[in-house]
């Protein structure tokens, strides 16, 4: 695969921002309205961490020899967001403190990131009308020619009440803030597409 940059027909919304700031609500609510496609990138993240963990591998390369094996799929319907790998869904599975926790150490693998940056492209590229994409470098790295560029914000205590309303297990919340803090971290300072605004994106808390 290549990580050529991407010219897209379709309209493309591009909504950036760290853990828990309400990207996927924002995203979900806005492709309803227009009934336009749905992409929450993070979610194919998380389902390559989840079958890395599954795996027991820690190489960017054969990360990706098992997605091509156990190939990552996204419904893109905004109403009924689901993903599977191979033919197990993991819509629930990605939804666990022990993949949020890992999934940054897994996404700054640049051989990872490169295979799905194309993923992304394709999945993009075949909706026919619009598509609003979610995630942490859509509007610098996956679409950067964007019709319309967001980067949301939220307070750690707002971002912790909604990412303790995603899980899909009890977990106290002085954990559950120290997980986003630490990932805010990783993800602002790896060196392939770090967490940052888009100089053209419209920055909302």
């Amino acid at each position: 695969m290549t990580t050529a940059h991407t010219a897209f027909k379709n309209v493309v919304v591009a909504i950036d921002g760290p853990s828990g700031s309400g990207k996927s609500s924002t995203a979900k609510a806005i492709a309803i309205r227009a009934n336009w496609k749905y992409l929450d990138t993070g979610a194919l993240y998380r389902a390559a961490t989840w079958l890395a963990i599954e795996k027991n591998l820690d190489s960017g390369n054969k990360i990706v020899e098992a997605i091509k094996e156990s190939p990552i799929k996204f419904n893109c319907d905004p109403k009924n967001p689901l993903i599977s790998v191979g033919d197990i869904d993991v819509s629930d599975a990605i939804r666990t403190l022990r993949i949020t926790d890992q999934v940054s150490q897994y996404s700054q693998l640049p051989e990872l990131r490169s295979y799905l940056l194309e993923l992304q492209r394709e999945i993009i590229s075949e909706s026919t009308n619009g598509i609003v994409v979610e995630g942490r470098d859509i509007g610098t790295v996956v679409a950067p020619d964007a019709d319309l560029k967001v980067f949301l914000f939220a307070d750690l205590s707002a971002r912790t009440a909604r990412r303790e309303g995603e899980l899909k297990e009890k977990i106290k919340s002085a954990e559950v803030s120290a997980s986003l803090e630490s990932r805010d971290l990783k993800d602002s300072t790896r060196k392939i597409s770090p967490l940052r605004p888009a100089q053209d994106a419209l920055e909302l808390d």
